[in-house]
């Protein structure tokens, strides 16, 4: 493969900041050969403007931040199938508007295992979640499924892909277990509703909740 080529695959595998959960395909693509880097720079809160004065940007309503911070340590320390569905919406919702990232960290058909070709894709996101830059925040780590078989078995089998990440971000690369929130969400919020069969719907997502008031240091 040519250079040019090489460099137009990296740009097309880095994730808006700020996509939600349930976009389509076309705006949430994250190829094989992510890097740490593009993890980092995907996940990183918006730097805050050093001037004084009015700011231009988004501002920050006091008391949706503190049904945020509540809603967060709820579900803290949570098992996945605890959740209820509507704090899973709840955290959909919450997560929408955050920094986060849609990798294809894809998973072996009717599995939780991690594919071996999504290894590397998850080893950056450890090295990521570890970096300075991004250490102490709670994440959400989300699982979903393609759309075979029934709704309750593709919840359990998102759920336990989303397990199945942060066992291994844990285990590997001593993330706070209290810092990963996992959610499932079945086939509900298919990556690519025009083919549901497809591995693209296999896939993990990550958001950034901007809380290091209630992450363990």
């Amino acid at each position: 493969m040519k250079k040019s080529a090489k460099s137009l695959t990296a740009i097309l595998s880095i994730i808006t900041v700020g996509a939600a959960l349930s976009l389509p395909i076309s705006r949430a693509l994250a190829g094989d050969d992510v890097t740490e880097d593009q993890i980092v720079r995907a996940l990183a809160p918006p730097k805050k403007p050093l001037t004084r004065g009015l700011s231009t940007g988004p501002q920050t309503d006091p008391a949706a931040t503190a049904v945020e911070n509540k809603l967060l340590q709820n579900v803290r320390g949570r098992t996945t199938r605890s959740l209820s569905v509507t704090e899973r919406e709840e955290i959909a919702t919450m997560a929408k508007d955050k920094p986060n990232i849609d990798l294809e960290i894809t998973f072996d058909y009717n599995s939780a295992n991690i594919s071996a070709k999504s290894l590397p894709a998850v080893q950056a996101l450890g090295r990521a979640l570890t970096s300075s830059d991004l250490k102490g925040s709670t994440f959400v780590v989300a699982g979903h499924t393609d759309a075979a078989g029934g709704d309750a078995y593709n919840q359990d089998l998102s759920e336990r892909r989303a397990d199945a990440i942060k066992r291994y971000l844990v285990d590997k690369y001593s993330v706070g277990a209290a810092d990963l929130v996992t959610v499932g969400y079945g086939k509900s919020k298919l990556k690519d509703p025009s083919q549901p069969m497809a591995e693209v719907n296999r896939r993990v997502q990550v958001v950034n909740m901007e809380n290091k008031t209630t992450a363990s240091k």
